[in-house]
């Protein structure tokens, strides 16, 4: 009779593998189990937590024998926040589960072979320090069990705060000013936002830095109009950290998870702090996508620019375009270059970072990807097909059938209707670069079904210490 397991259950267990999530896998009479805080080849005691038909959730209650990948965590937070689920484990070990993360869901649910991917495979990149690497941290705002003002972050699976005002992964400087902005509050009664009622006024801080220019944006999240003292709270902000370049407030008052409202106005300072990415200089607001890590983002961005194989003379398309990061990386080894970006601020930064840089090859539309492009390709036909082209149109006309297409999506991947527009436009070139390898391998399977062959794949360290991993792609229509 086969072995049944239930909460309460106290096992000891060896880590034989690690979820996509980077949870230990380990197994008792071949009955799963998943334990956070566990390295592979960890042999733990463990305490069932949730029990399910053929697995189980497991609490890690000790390491009988450590791995010889297990290391201890620099931050004293690591196990009991959210953020960083693999600061027990050696970096190259990181580097290794990554880059097998992304194999196998190539291999599992592209449906494409090991030995293929094996041989198209280019080494993982990682970071020479895969520490201090945020240019963007958001913080929640709460209180403690005493009643205490608090910021950190939540802790895995929760929206209980654990207090850490100095997060290893971002800047040293977020410290100095969450502790201004904590102080602040405490003295002159503001509150925080009680997600349970609803009441309180500060939610989150959301701190920016130009690793480059060394600007630095604070941006209060608030469940109002306003903020008593603002004046004087940016002057005690300015006072403690001069590198600040703006200070601006977003006003969300709906009851949500989504971090950030709609409207958003400068209290102190620019409405933009500057980066730069390879001599292209990035205009960046509050609400600004950019990615978190620009030492990676910088590699990453190029070794899409060599898979798009530009001579000067190519239509690209940038789908998911941000605030044009890789679309003005492209259009200085390009024909034209036209981005898509469903948040009107990015692309007012987009237009503005083009002009910015005097790159005067890009256009930029405010639209879902799967949107825009079928209703510019279904229009662009139609009046091809009808011979009603006007000067601007028949320039548009490369366009239907652009040279190369290049993608950054969400996490959720490509939408249906975009890809399939995406085939029936043929362009040479896919440029697919993604956060996560599941939806990336899915979209692959689609896309290579006929009309395209993988040609190369590299993936980036781009969130250290986490179990995300950014990977590039390149396709080549057959």
């Amino acid at each position: 009779m086969e072995k049944t397991y239930q909460k309460g259950d106290v096992l000891t267990v060896t880590i034989e593998d690690l979820s996509d999530e980077g949870l230990g896998i380990g197994k008792a009479d071949g009955y799963a189990l998943f334990i956070k805080d566990t390295v592979v080849g960890d042999e733990c005691k463990v305490k069932i937590m949730k029990a399910k038909k053929n697995y189980a959730f497991a609490h890690l209650e000790e390491v009988i024998k450590p791995s010889s990948f297990r290391i201890t965590p620099l931050c004293k937070n690591a196990k009991a926040c959210g953020g960083c689920q693999l600061q027990a484990m050696s970096y190259e070990a990181e580097l290794a589960f990554k880059e097998n993360k992304v194999k196998n869901n190539l291999i599992r649910i592209g449906g494409f072979h090991e030995e293929f991917i094996e041989s198209i495979k280019e080494p993982i990149v990682g970071m020479d320090t895969p520490f201090r690497y945020r240019n963007k941290a958001q913080y929640p705002i709460g209180y403690d069990k005493e009643g205490n003002l608090v910021a950190g972050f939540y802790a895995g699976r929760t929206h209980d705060i654990i207090p850490n005002t100095d997060c290893l992964l971002g800047r040293e400087i977020n410290k100095n000013i969450l502790e201004c902005i904590l102080s602040f509050m405490s003295k002159e009664k503001i509150s925080a936002y009680d997600e349970k009622t609803g009441k309180g006024l500060l939610r989150h801080v959301l701190i920016r830095e130009g690793f480059t220019s060394g600007e630095i944006m604070v941006c209060l999240i608030v469940n109002a109009k306003s903020l008593p003292k603002e004046e004087q709270l940016c002057e005690t902000l300015i006072k403690e950290v001069p590198a600040i370049a703006s200070i601006c407030l977003n006003v969300n008052l709906k009851d949500t998870n989504v971090i950030m409202g709609d409207e958003t106005r400068v209290l102190w300072g620019k409405e933009t702090i500057e980066d730069e990415l390879d001599g292209v200089k990035f205009k960046i607001s509050a609400r600004s996508f950019y990615q978190i890590n620009p030492v990676q983002t910088e590699r990453l961005y190029k070794k899409a620019l060599d898979y798009a194989s530009l001579s000067g003379k190519e239509s690209v398309w940038d789908l998911y375009c941000g605030i044009g990061t890789i679309s003005l990386f492209l259009a200085r080894n390009a024909g034209r270059v036209y981005g898509v970006e469903i948040i009107p601020e990015a692309i007012a930064d987009a237009k503005e970072n083009a002009n910015h840089n005097g790159i005067n090859n890009a256009d930029f539309f405010v639209g879902k990807a799967e949107e825009v492009l079928p209703e510019f390709y279904e229009k662009q036909k139609k009046e091809s097909e009808a011979e009603k082209l006007s000067d601007s149109d028949k320039d548009n006309q490369s366009m239907l059938h652009p040279d190369v297409i290049v993608v950054d999506p969400p996490r959720k991947g490509c939408d249906e209707k975009c890809l399939e527009t995406m085939l029936k436009m043929e362009p040479e070139r896919i440029v697919y670069v993604s956060c996560d390898s599941a939806t990336l391998a899915r979209d692959l399977k689609i896309l290579c079904e006929e009309k395209y062959e993988l040609k190369a794949w590299q993936c980036y360290d781009q969130f250290s210490r986490t179990v995300h991993v950014e990977t590039v792609v390149s396709l080549s229509r057959v």
